[in-house]
């Protein structure tokens, strides 16, 4: 199986992006294990709700469009089990991630055909684009590590997975 694809995104200066502290975007209501998602759509839907969780202000369809249509532009499954569906919305004030992991997995239409079930999800402000490319850079080097990935996968417990991401988050800052 190919590697995941790494995303390596830099500024116009050609300067690489700093990391960005992706868990404090994070909520323990948005890091959920689920079962029997079904499909892609599904998927995208579960990501909707949860990232609309975290403000009344920005509704299920508005999210869920943003996130499909990125979509439609190309498929955000990296590889090797991994997806990074994301999006812009004007009505968003601040960055909002949301975390899933999948089982069983869903097509995702990757770039390795395999399907999904490490879902990490981002949405940003419309004119947010350094931070976005900042966020995307960061969540691209979490799920570049095969071992987060695969202790990720044996989690069985929103918790489990929550502490495992501060707990990279933590190393990775401290480092």
């Amino acid at each position: 199986m190919p590697p995941v694809q790494q995303i390596r995104i830099c500024c116009t200066a050609g300067h690489e992006l700093p990391a960005m502290n992706i868990t404090s975007l994070l909520s323990p209501d948005r890091v959920v294990c689920c079962d029997d998602i079904g499909s892609k759509k599904r998927l995208l839907e579960e990501l909707a709700d949860l990232l609309g969780s975290s403000s009344q202000q920005l509704p299920h369809q508005d999210i869920f469009d943003s996130l499909l249509n990125r979509e439609k532009l190309g498929s955000t499954g990296l590889g090797k089990g991994v997806a990074l569906p994301h999006g812009r919305l004007a009505a968003l004030q601040e960055p909002v991630c949301a975390f899933i992991k999948v089982d069983p997995a869903v097509d995702f239409d990757a770039v390795d055909d395999a399907p999904v079930d490490l879902v990490f999800s981002l949405l940003v402000p419309e004119d947010s684009t350094e931070e976005h490319l900042q966020v995307l850079s960061t969540i691209a080097e979490i799920f570049s590590n095969q071992a987060i990935c695969d202790s990720l996968r044996n989690c069985q417990s929103d918790k489990c997975l929550l502490d495992l991401l501060y707990q990279w988050e933590s190393q990775r800052i401290s480092a």
